[in-house]
């Protein structure tokens, strides 16, 4: 690959967040706190997974709309000292690719040594030894790469930073004292080893010996960038324009590891280790409007890592009527108005949290936007299956033979059969002059439709009760069990009740299930199976 371009960003983000969820329990093991409950992997692996999340919400065609979204992301779900750090390290790329819809091995080399600078800005007191190191060492091999393939520069830098993580216990003597390596540090060589294993589409080997069992000396010794004196970690979003040099002044008088970062929008992310937690959050209010503030004590931290699937299934429906998806809802399923926008659509599917997704679209129109919803969200390691429903009737008994206990390619099978053995069928009022294959209609005639065709056209406003029950006929005329009928709203007063007598005495041998559903512009939807 010699452009990394907005499907490489989404899968580099899919690698980093399994990545770095497979690596966490190592990076919080030689995470250097106090108590032995380091976070360093499981604040990186969320705040990755905040990014990726929002990149999943936002339509980007190009990488640097990409990276923006990561970074945006980032920073606003940051965890600890580590996540402000990688949105910064998120941020310096995005803006180094602002613009392009490609980024090769020239706008590599830009965007590490942006990510440097911002880094190196967001932390108060620079440390050598840490990921600060290791960061600036990745963006000089970068910079000194002899050559402009995007592969050979990303595979320098990510050469130097393994080198120079390996180099951090010589630097700062808590990691020597405690025989590890910089956790922060091993997280950042995580993210550009899946950088390079995206490039090059070859799986990087790691060198880096698993580090000894720590001692209890080893884990009480000083926080990296801070001290064991402060029992609290304080964090908030800040909008406005705040004095950041004045706010980290006020910070520091409190505390360390005093970071105040932007995503250059106008958002901050505010850091601090203190015991005054309620005077951190006034400095915040006295500067800008701070916003979601978390307070962690070190004491009571526990690594624990939020899986990013809540369940392994959902159906997601797409319908409209506020009776109809009041029905899907109370079958288990995730209903909405349908939608075109496929922004919309694939933040709906990763909403549900679910490792395996099946969408009932209900109406043809959303094919193409789903094709690429199902490629974006596969791109994230989401599952996702469209069955093919163009009404809702069909998405009805699709959803009436799901099973979650089946497997999922079994299961969506047996949905996609059940769909295709429901004959479709609709009567509603005409919103424009057309020509059918029943005849010209016009604005307020009444049309019959059978699996997606007119088959009558009445003028208007004709007789919906005897349209819908011929329609009914015309569909029971091939055979049928069930007849499911929403009725949309348009539908006159008792048109349930005759359409139950009329099956009672025509077609003895077949039942009828009624629903209100509310369809604009419909007077019935009706399936039969």
């Amino acid at each position: 690959m010699q452009a990394l371009d907005a499907v490489a960003v989404r899968r580099w983000a899919d690698a980093c967040v399994r990545s770095l969820d497979a690596n966490r329990d190592d990076i919080d093991r030689i995470n250097v706190f106090p108590v032995p409950d380091g976070d360093t992997g499981t604040n990186l692996s969320q705040t990755m997974r905040s990014a990726q999340d929002s990149l999943l919400r936002t339509p980007a065609d190009s990488a640097g709309q990409a990276l923006a979204a990561l970074a945006r992301g980032a920073l606003a779900g940051a965890r600890g000292n580590s996540g402000v750090i990688l949105s910064q390290v998120l941020r310096g790329l995005a803006e180094a690719a602002q613009g392009a819809s490609t980024a090769g091995g020239q706008a590599i080399r830009r965007a590490l040594h942006r990510a440097d600078e911002l880094a190196t800005a967001a932390v108060s007191k620079p440390v050598p030894g840490t990921v600060l190191t290791v960061l600036h060492a990745a963006a000089e091999a970068a910079r000194d790469c002899p050559s402009d393939a995007l592969d050979e520069v990303v595979t320098a830098a990510a050469k130097a930073g393994a080198e120079a993580l390996a180099d951090t216990p010589r630097q700062l003597a808590v990691l020597a004292k405690a025989g590890v390596v910089d956790a922060g540090a091993k997280g950042l060589v995580v993210l550009l080893d899946s950088l390079v294993a995206v490039i090059t589409g070859q799986p990087v080997e790691t060198t880096t010996a698993a580090p000894p069992p720590r001692s209890r000396e080893a884990l009480t010794t000083a926080r990296e960038a801070g001290s064991g004196e402060f029992e609290y970690e304080v964090m908030y979003l800040l909008d406005g324009t705040p004095d950041v040099a004045a706010l980290k002044r006020r910070l520091s008088a409190l505390g360390d590891c005093v970071s105040v970062v932007g995503d250059g929008a106008g958002l901050w992310t505010v850091h601090v280790h203190c015991n005054d937690i309620g005077a951190a959050v006034e400095a915040g209010v006295e500067a800008g409007r701070p916003h979601r503030i978390t307070v962690a004590r070190f004491a009571d931290q526990i690594a624990a890592q939020a899986p990013r699937f809540g369940r392994d299934r959902a159906v997601v429906v797409l319908v409209e009527g506020a009776g109809a998806l009041e029905l899907f809802r109370s079958e288990g399923a995730v209903a909405a108005a349908p939608t075109a926008d496929p922004a919309d659509l694939l933040a709906l599917v990763v909403s549900t949290r679910a490792r395996h997704v099946t969408v009932l679209p209900g109406d043809p129109a959303l094919r193409e936007p789903l094709e690429l919803v199902v490629a974006q969200a596969a791109e994230a390691g989401q599952d996702v299956v469209v069955v093919p429903t163009f009404s809702p009737v069909q998405a009805l008994s699709a959803l009436a033979v799901h099973d979650p206990a089946r497997r999922p390619g079994d299961d969506v099978v047996a949905m996609a059969e059940a769909a295709a053995a429901t004959r479709r069928g609709e009567v509603r009022v005409s919103d424009r002059d057309a020509i059918t294959w029943a005849g010209r209609c016009r604005p307020g005639d009444l049309l019959a439709m059978l699996d997606g065709e007119v088959v009558a056209v009445e003028p208007g406003p004709g007789d919906p009760l005897g349209l819908s029950r011929r329609l009914v006929d015309r569909m029971l005329a091939a055979g049928g069990e069930l007849v499911t009928a929403l009725l949309g709203e348009g539908a006159p007063d008792g048109l349930a009740d005759l359409l139950e007598e009329h099956l009672r005495v025509a077609h003895p041998e077949v039942e009828l299930a009624a629903y209100q559903g509310g369809q604009p512009g419909a007077v019935l939807v009706v399936g039969v199976e």
